[in-house]
């Protein structure tokens, strides 16, 4: 399966931005799907999945309340809705298919990535 990370761009603290994931080459509405996240000089993050169906979902708690994960089976498409963004969140954004149809937060359960869309939020 091919992932395709887009939406990333510069901000400024405060705003929105929705980040996609669009599935190619092999249907990814079958499994499970998650945003991870890699700033500058740090350890790649779990940000949130979403299972198979969209009946659940888990996040991490720095973007608990500020972020919505959802996806479109139809359209083998992930997103990630991120509201009120801080400096903090300055990463790298990439999506991951999980081996399973669940939400999962452990990066090993993740064989599949895209290539990571940037996200910089000015203060």
């Amino acid at each position: 399966v091919q992932l395709q990370a887009s939406g990333g761009g510069l901000v400024q603290a405060g705003a929105s931005l929705k980040l996609s994931c669009a599935a190619s080459r092999r249907t990814v509405s079958n499994n499970g799907m998650g945003w991870f996240r890699q700033a500058p000089g740090k350890e790649r993050d779990f940000v949130a999945a979403i299972a198979w169906n969209g009946g659940n979902t888990v996040y991490a708690d720095s973007v608990k309340g500020r972020f919505t994960i959802s996806r479109d089976r139809a359209r083998d498409t992930v997103y990630l809705q991120m509201n009120s963004l801080v400096p903090e969140d300055t990463a790298v954004y990439y999506c991951a298919a999980h081996r399973r149809a669940i939400a999962g937060s452990v990066m090993s359960d993740y064989p599949n990535w895209g290539q990571g869309t940037l996200v910089t939020v000015s203060s």
